[in-house]
């Protein structure tokens, strides 16, 4: 089994109407989703940095 499959999983987001959203509130709605992308970034290199480490110790 593996670790990614007992993770909860996340219901995703209706799509937002762009065309209802001002200018600003659209500016904001990148910010929040590039700080997001970032977030899960920083999670992968945790995992792979984990994982590397298991793999070291299990092969020796």
């Amino acid at each position: 089994m593996d670790t990614d499959d007992l993770e909860p999983i996340v219901p995703k987001g209706g799509k937002k109407d762009f065309d209802e959203m001002s200018i600003e509130a659209l500016g904001e709605y990148i910010d929040s989703l590039k700080s997001e992308i970032l977030r899960a970034e920083a999670a992968i290199e945790t995992k792979k940095a984990a994982r590397a480490g298991a793999d070291a110790f299990f092969k020796s």
